[in-house]
C-alpha cells in the first residue's frame, strides 16, 4: 500500500520543517523536543477524574477513571507505560491516547511515571514497570479497580516493557494479567529486518534514533540479548495474557512486532493483531491528524473490552 495521504502530508511538514533528528540534540533539548508532538494528538477529552499519585519506588502514576453511561466500579484496569525509546517521553505525552482509551474501553488508566535512561538504565525502567503493575495489583481497592481485570499495555519501548512485564509476572509468580496490549512494540536490538532496512530514514521514527535510544538504555551492548530488552528472544512465551498487538506498515519496528505476535501463536497465546496500512511509527499518538489514529484507538479499546468480558 502507499503511504496514507494524511502520513504523507505530515512526513512532508516535518521534513520542510528541518527539525533535528532527536540524537543530534543534547538530551534536554531532545525531552523537550519530543513533548512538541503532544498536540498531534488532538484535544484532550474529558474523563470522570485525573490524578497523579506517588507510589511507591520513587515513582508516580495518573489515573485516569472513564466517563461513561454504562458500567459501574470497581473498573477494570489498563496500567499503561509511554513510548520514548526509554529515554524521552512521559505522562504528558500520552496524556490524550489514555484519556481516549480509558473513555473507549470503561476502564480505569493508570499511566505509569517510570525513570528514565541514560540516568536510569536497564534494567531499571522493566522493574519500575514492574513493581507499579504489582502495586496496583495488590492495592486494587484502593485504585477502585477490579483485580481480576488487569492489564498492561503501552506503545513503542512502552510496549516492550509492557511485554517485559508480563514475562517477570509469570516467573514471580503475579501479579496475574488479563491482557496485553502492545502498540507497535520493540522486541529485538539487532536492528535487523526488512522494515529496519526499508524505512531506516523518512518516516517519521530513524535507524539512527533507534540506536541512540538503545545506546542511552543498555549499559553494554551485549544487554540487548536479555530477553527483558529483545522479547522476542525470550526461550518460552507459553503461559502469557492473551494480547492485542498493533503494527504500522510504514514502521522500522513493524516485522518484528509482527515476528512477536507469530511467536505468541506459536505458543499458544492468543493474539489478536492489526496491521494499520500506510501508517507510520507514532501514529497512535497522532489521532489529532490522522483518521488512522482514531481507529486504532477504538480497535485497542474493543480488544481491551472483549477481554474483561
Amino acid at each position: 500500500m502507499p503511504l496514507d495521504p494524511q502520513a504523507k502530508a505530515f512526513l512532508e511538514r516535518l521534513r520542510t520543517s528541518r527539525m533535528p533528528s532527536l540524537e543530534r540534540l543534547p538530551l534536554p533539548l531532545a525531552r523537550a523536543a519530543f513533548t512538541t508532538t503532544i498536540p498531534l494528538a488532538g484535544p484532550r477529552e474529558e474523563v470522570a477524574r485525573v490524578e497523579d499519585r506517588p507510589i511507591p519506588g520513587n515513582l508516580s502514576v495518573r489515573i485516569y477513571t472513564p466517563r461513561v453511561s454504562q458500567g459501574s466500579a470497581p473498573w477494570p484496569a489498563l496500567v499503561y507505560f509511554h513510548g520514548g525509546g526509554w529515554v524521552v517521553g512521559g505522562l504528558d505525552t500520552v496524556d490524550a491516547p489514555c484519556r481516549q482509551l480509558a473513555n473507549a474501553a470503561a476502564c480505569t488508566v493508570i499511566s505509569v511515571a517510570y525513570r528514565l535512561a541514560p540516568e536510569h538504565k536497564f534494567p531499571i525502567p522493566v522493574e519500575d514497570c514492574f513493581l507499579a503493575t504489582r502495586h496496583v495489583a495488590e492495592h486494587a481497592a484502593e485504585f477502585n479497580i477490579d483485580p481480576a481485570k488487569i492489564a498492561v499495555g503501552g506503545d513503542s519501548a512502552g510496549g516492550n516493557l509492557a511485554a517485559a512485564v508480563t514475562l517477570l509476572a509469570r516467573e514471580r509468580g503475579g501479579p496475574s494479567l488479563a491482557f496485553q496490549l502492545l502498540i507497535y512494540p520493540a522486541t529485538d536490538s539487532t536492528l535487523d529486518t526488512p522494515s529496519h532496512r526499508a524505512f531506516a530514514k523518512g518516516f517519521m521514527l530513524t535507524r539512527s534514533e533507534i540506536q541512540w535510544f538503545l545506546r542511552h538504555y543498555l549499559v553494554r551492548p551485549e544487554e540487548g540479548e536479555n530477553p527483558l530488552v529483545s522479547i522476542l528472544r525470550a526461550k518460552s512465551l507459553a503461559e502469557l495474557p492473551p494480547a492485542c498487538l498493533i503494527t504500522a506498515e510504514f514502521d522500522p519496528l513493524r516485522d518484528e512486532g509482527e515476528a512477536y505476535a507469530a511467536r505468541l501463536r506459536a505458543f499458544s497465546v492468543p493474539v489478536e493483531h492489526k496491521r494499520f496500512d500506510g501508517m507510520i511509527h507514532g501514529f497512535f499518538q497522532m489521532a489529532g491528524i490522522m483518521d488512522q489514529g482514531k481507529t486504532a484507538i477504538q480497535y485497542a479499546a474493543s480488544a481491551l473490552k472483549a477481554a474483561w468480558t
